[in-house]
Parts: C-alpha cells; sequence; structure tokens
C-alpha cells in the first residue's frame, strides 16, 4: 500500500508539471507587448514580433500561485514543494526564476523527488521553433513520509485489526489449553478422589465382615473396637466431603467470614498442640518462636486456625522419607501487619511446581504413586482465606532442602 501510494503521488506531482508547463506555454506563442521605436531606446532595439521567455512575463511569486493552484486542482493542497525555471538554450540549466528554498532542495536528490517538464508553444504556433528553451522543476521533499501522514488512519487500523487479530488468535490457544488442563485436573482430582476414599470404604467394609463374625458378636471388647473403627473411618470421609465442599463455597465466595479481633498466638499454640502426637510418631520437632509484638489480627477464627492446620498438616505429609520432620513457626508484626513464618525440611519443589502449588487440585506429579493423601485443595483453599483476609501469602521453596511460607494479615484496628 505504500509503494503503491508513492508511486500515485509520483503521478500527481508529474500531472501538476504537466499542468503548468501547458499553461506557461500558451504563453510563448505572441510577444509580450508591442514597443513603439524610439531612437533613445539603447541599440535601437526592436522588440516587435519578438516571442518573450516565460521567465520574463511572470515573477517567481507569480509562477509559485500557479503551481500551488494546480496542486489544489489535484488535491494536494497539503504537500510542501519548491520549483525552479531555467533556461536550456545553450544546453545547461541557467536558473532564471526559483523559490525559496530551491537550492537546497535541488541539491538533495537523496531525500527529494524531483521532476523537470519542458515549457514548449503549442504545436503550429509561430513562436513553436524561435522561442527559448525552458524548463520546470518540482522539487517535493521526502515523499515516504508524505504517504505515511496520508496513510496514519488506514495505519492504525490495520494495526487495530492485526493486534486484534493476534489477541483472538492468543485467546483461543490459552482457552484451549486451559481446557487441555482443566481436563487433566479433572481426570487427578477423580483419581485423587476415588484412592482417598476407597481405603475408608474398604476398612468400614472389612470392619462390617468382621460383625458379623459370632466370635466377635459375643465380645464385647471386640465390638467396640471394630466399631470405633467404623466411626473413625466414616469422620475421616465426612471431613474429606466438607474439604470439597468448602473449597467449592470458597469459590463462589459464599462463605461469610465472622472477622473479629484473635490472639494469632494462641490459635497458633492450640494448632501446634494437636500435631505434637503426629510430630512425635515420626519422631519430628516443632519449634515456635512467636516473637511478634502485636499479634491481634481481624480475621475469621475457624478458617485462620484451618489456615495454620493446612500449613502444617502438608509440612507432616511432605516430609522426607527416614528423615524426622522439623517444623519452624515464627511470628513478628510491625506497625500495620502480622507475618508468620512456616519452614520444614521436607522434600522441597522444584520451579514449576512452586509456581503452581496455589491452584486448585493441583498436585506435584510422583506418577502413580499414592505415598501423599490429598485432592490438592489444601494450599488453595490457605490462598483463598488469605486473599479474604486482605492479606498476602509468598511461598519459597527448594528441591531436597524444605519450603518456606511467609503469610501476612492486617493487625485489629481496635
Amino acid at each position: 500500500m505504500l509503494l503503491l501510494r508513492e508511486d500515485q503521488v509520483r503521478q500527481r506531482v508529474e500531472n501538476v508539471a504537466t499542468l503548468v508547463c501547458n499553461e506557461l506555454g500558451q504563453y510563448k506563442s505572441a510577444p509580450a507587448s508591442i514597443r513603439p521605436f524610439s531612437p533613445l531606446d539603447e541599440g535601437f532595439r526592436l522588440d516587435f514580433g519578438k516571442p518573450y521567455n516565460v521567465s520574463q512575463r511572470f515573477t517567481a511569486t507569480e509562477l509559485f500561485n500557479k503551481i500551488r493552484l494546480a496542486f489544489v486542482a489535484q488535491k494536494m493542497e497539503d504537500i510542501p514543494f519548491e520549483f525552479g525555471l531555467a533556461n536550456t538554450t545553450s544546453g545547461i540549466f541557467q536558473i532564471e526564476r526559483q523559490s525559496l528554498n530551491f537550492e537546497q532542495w535541488f541539491s538533495d536528490t537523496t531525500n527529494h523527488y524531483i521532476y523537470i517538464g519542458a515549457i514548449l508553444p503549442p504545436s503550429g504556433s509561430a513562436a513553436e521553433n524561435l522561442s527559448a528553451d525552458e524548463v520546470l522543476i518540482l522539487v517535493v521533499p521526502r515523499v515516504e513520509q508524505i504517504v505515511l501522514r496520508s496513510l496514519r488512519i488506514p495505519i492504525v487500523i490495520a494495526i487495530i485489526f492485526t493486534l486484534i487479530i493476534f489477541t483472538a488468535f492468543f485467546l483461543t490457544i490459552r482457552t484451549m489449553l486451559r481446557q487441555k488442563k482443566l481436563s487433566e485436573i479433572r481426570n487427578d482430582f477423580i483419581n485423587n478422589m476415588t484412592h482417598e476414599f476407597k481405603t475408608p470404604i474398604s476398612t468400614i467394609s472389612l470392619a462390617v465382615d468382621a460383625l458379623r463374625n459370632e466370635k466377635v458378636q459375643h465380645d464385647t471388647k471386640k465390638m467396640s473396637y471394630f466399631a470405633e473403627i467404623i466411626k473413625e473411618e466414616n469422620q475421616r470421609m465426612n471431613r474429606q466431603v466438607e474439604t470439597i465442599l468448602k473449597s467449592a463455597l470458597m469459590d463462589r465466595q459464599e462463605v461469610q467470614l465472622n472477622v473479629k479481633p484473635l490472639n494469632a498466638h494462641q490459635i497458633i499454640q492450640d494448632v501446634a498442640d494437636n500435631f505434637m502426637l503426629r510430630l512425635h510418631e515420626k519422631q519430628g520437632d516443632l519449634e515456635l518462636d512467636l516473637q511478634a509484638t502485636n499479634y491481634t489480627i481481624e480475621a475469621d477464627e475457624v478458617h485462620f486456625s484451618n489456615l495454620v492446620n493446612n500449613l502444617m498438616d502438608n509440612a507432616v505429609k511432605y516430609s522426607k522419607e527416614n528423615v524426622p520432620p522439623k517444623i519452624c513457626i515464627y511470628t513478628s508484626s510491625d506497625t500495620k501487619k502480622f507475618i508468620l513464618r512456616l519452614e520444614d525440611n521436607g522434600i522441597g519443589m522444584n520451579r514449576e511446581t512452586l509456581k503452581r502449588i496455589f491452584e486448585k487440585f493441583y498436585r506435584a506429579h510422583t506418577g502413580n504413586l499414592h505415598n501423599v493423601k490429598g485432592f490438592g485443595l489444601g494450599l488453595s483453599y490457605v490462598k483463598t482465606v488469605v486473599d479474604a483476609h486482605d492479606g498476602h501469602i509468598k511461598a519459597e521453596s527448594t528441591l531436597g532442602k524444605g519450603s518456606c511460607f511467609t503469610i501476612e494479615l492486617p493487625l485489629s484496628k481496635k
């Protein structure tokens, strides 16, 4: 489009030069005036019947105005130009009339377009072979820039449409990839859910079969033992179902937070006490370093307790084999926020896993191994709770060395 428009501009400049040359050629067919004979004239010149040159008939201003009118007729009134009128009778250019910047523009042939048109008298006129040879030189600066200015709107529209096309293409590809990702997540979730529910269902089934045994029915202790197993496994399934339902409610923002001033240190201490038994079973250790000077936060007690519980649960679940887990909890505070930092010496995460740990249902790929149970909802729930409290969470991890979670929550204003 640019090349075509440049050719059109050059062709219009040629048309302007042709129109002006044709008009000026009409003035070369007859003398400009008839001067009476006078012996006082120097050399006793007789001008009668002598055809005049165009440069003798018009001033530079008059020629400039004629050229400008020709540009207007070609709908090119905004295009700048310079001109020169030259006599070529002697075989060289002798500039007789010129515009102000003609010499400067004419010398710059690299950046300017120059067109030379011959000024000829009408064919068959008396002055056809008698008049001097004259040419009109038109100089138009930087045709490319002129074309670009004239095409600004089409170019902008073309760029906008191109961006729209690329955006639509990008969104289409991203949607396809997201659909593929969601399909993979759904399959992983179904597999995890099947595995999570299969174990308690099998245990309950075995306990029920044992209760049907006549020997067990006559033994009160065994009856109580198997009944307790059924109760525990049933509660375990209920907890799994509640986890899924809570996640769905948080997604739909249907959970109403009961925000009130809370003693964060007390809740952390209570959750830590509940985990001591699990840590002792693995010969682990828990270190509490609660250094926050202001630990009264604005939060929902249940969700904040679950938040700390989920982080500690992950630290225990993802501990190294044959290595006692160690969990360190630090707290600090400033004028506006309460900071909770939880570190562990577990298996850690790679960069790809670290980027996606807060995604719903996401779990690090371990092949067909199910050594760590769960739906991939724990950290997603933690992130949702932190966001609901206008807080911030950051995860850091090194594969094989452990992970660290830092949570910032607003302090109570009361």
